[in-house]
């Protein structure tokens, strides 16, 4: 079945793309959630006029991803945590602490869901964390993680 799609879909296309795919798929999840609609002549024009659009702004997000790369890379974020004798972390540093930080200390607000943490951060010292602010840009930053009890005092 041929299918406009109305949001980007990772390994089916972006939206405003015509694309070919199984008329299961179609019928019982893409077109029943919103996310494409059965091609026709007149849905291929809005297409594309979607796509161009859909091109337009993902130029603008890709040029803001960068400038945040810019602002992110050359500074390290310095997050302060309780922590043991030997370094280990009581709890954990989560993606959620480092946005925090990362709005406290460079002021750029990102979401939690930029950060690709495979587990959560448990021990004191530096760290890379990939940054995905945009499907085309992805960067790492320095997450220094140190001792609450060196901070305070």
């Amino acid at each position: 079945m041929r299918i406009v799609l109305h949001e980007s879909i990772e390994g089916l296309g972006n939206r405003g793309d015509i694309v070919e795919v199984a008329d299961g798929y179609a019928r019982n999840s893409l077109i029943p959630k919103g996310l494409a609609q059965q091609a026709s002549s007149g849905i291929e024009v809005q297409a594309s006029a979607m796509k161009r659009a859909w091109t337009m702004r993902n130029a603008k997000e890709r040029e803001a991803a960068e400038e945040i790369a810019k602002v992110l890379v050359s500074r390290p974020i310095e997050i302060a945590a309780r922590a043991g004798a030997e370094g280990k972390l009581f709890g954990s540093v989560t993606a959620a602490d480092i946005a925090e930080a990362v709005q406290a200390q460079a002021g750029v607000e990102l979401d939690r869901r930029v950060f690709d943490l495979d587990d959560s951060i448990r021990s004191t010292g530096a760290h890379l964390v990939t940054v995905k602010p945009h499907a085309e840009v992805q960067f790492p930053i320095t997450v220094s993680v140190v001792d609450q009890a060196e901070v305070d005092v």
